[in-house]
C-alpha cells in the first residue's frame, strides 16, 4: 500500500490503520490530518491516503511546514499556489489583510510597496502592533508575515509609488493588488500597471468604508483584466469612518480573488 505521510512517499503492508502509522513514524504525534482533516478516531488506511502528524508546541521545519500547509489545502492547490507572486501596492487596512490571508495561503512571493509609517490610528483595522508604532508599514508588515510563515519570500519598497517605478516596482508579479484610499492614486496605479502589463490581473477596492450591509461587498469584473471588490459607494468621509469588520471582509474577497486567479479560476 502507498502512503503519504508528511508529504513523503512509504510503502508498507495492506490492512493498517492510522494509529498504527503514528505508532510506527511519530508516536507523540496529538494531531492527525487524514487527506485534509483532522482526524481523533482510528481510520482503516486505503492506498494513495496522505496522512499528517503533528506534535502541539514543535516548531516545524521548513518541510514540515510544506507538509503541513499542503495537508489542510485542497490536494494540488499547494504546489501552484507556492509558486506565484503577487504585488501588494499600499499595506493599509486592505494591503496588510491581503498580505497576511495570503501569507497563510502559501504564496510563494509578495511584493509590497508603501510609504507611510505605523500610526496609532491604524491600530483600529491595520494588521500592525502597538510597539511597532513609528516603524515603516512595510517593514513592520515583513515582521509579522514572517512570523506567520518564515518561509514565504517577502520583497519591501519603502517608497511613495508613482507612475515612473510602478513598472519597476512590479515587473515580475503574476496578480496586483490595488490597496490605495486615494482616489486619484487608485486610478494612476492601475492605469499605469495596466498599460505595461495589459495581461495581468489588478485586483482592485472600492466601497468599503464604514458598517453597513457584508453582503453589499462583491467581487466583479469591470474590463478587461480588471476586478473590483466593494460596493462601490460607501467612501470614507466624516461620520463612516473605516472599521476592521468591513475593511477585512473586503480584503479577504480581494485574497479570494488571487487565489482564483491562480488556480486559473474567475474571481466573479
Amino acid at each position: 500500500m502507498d502512503l503519504f505521510v508528511n508529504e513523503k512517499p512509504i510503502t508498507t503492508e495492506e490492512g493498517l490503520t492510522l494509529f498504527d502509522i503514528r505508532a510506527r513514524i511519530k508516536g507523540d504525534a496529538d494531531i492527525i490530518i487524514l487527506n485534509g482533516f483532522p482526524c481523533r478516531e482510528n481510520h482503516p488506511l486505503q492506498n494513495g491516503d496522505r496522512i499528517v502528524l503533528i506534535k502541539r508546541g514543535e516548531v516545524p521545519t521548513f518541510e514540515e511546514l510544506e507538509a503541513l500547509m499542503t495537508s489542510r489545502h485542497t490536494p494540488g492547490v499547494h504546489q501552484r499556489v507556492k509558486k506565484a507572486r503577487v504585488g501588494i501596492a499600499g499595506v493599509g487596512g486592505l494591503g496588510s489583510s491581503v498580505a497576511m490571508a495570503l501569507a497563510r495561503t502559501g504564496v510563494g512571493k509578495l511584493v509590497m510597496a508603501d510609504f507611510d509609517l505605523v500610526e496609532p490610528s491604524n491600530l483600529n483595522r491595520q494588521q500592525y502592533f502597538a510597539d511597532q508604532i513609528g516603524l515603516p508599514k512595510v517593514a513592520a508588515l515583513r515582521d509579522n508575515l514572517e512570523r506567520i510563515n518564515p518561509h514565504i519570500e517577502v520583497v519591501i519598497h519603502h517608497l511613495r509609488l508613482a507612475a515612473d517605478n510602478i513598472p519597476i516596482v512590479f515587473e515580475e508579479v503574476d496578480v496586483l493588488i490595488e490597496a490605495f484610499d486615494d482616489a486619484d492614486a487608485k486610478a494612476m496605479l492601475i492605469e499605469t500597471f495596466m498599460r505595461s502589463f495589459p495581461e495581468v490581473p489588478v485586483v482592485a477596492a472600492s466601497g468599503v468604508a464604514g458598517y453597513g450591509p457584508s453582503n453589499t461587498i462583491v467581487t466583479r469584473r469591470t474590463m478587461g483584466n480588471l476586478y473590483l471588490i466593494g460596493d462601490g459607494s460607501t467612501e470614507a468621509k466624516p461620520g463612516q469612518g473605516l472599521m476592521a469588520p468591513r475593511v477585512g471582509i473586503a480584503a479577504h474577497h480581494q485574497a479570494n480573488a488571487v487565489l482564483r486567479l491562480i488556480l486559473g479560476e474567475r474571481p466573479e
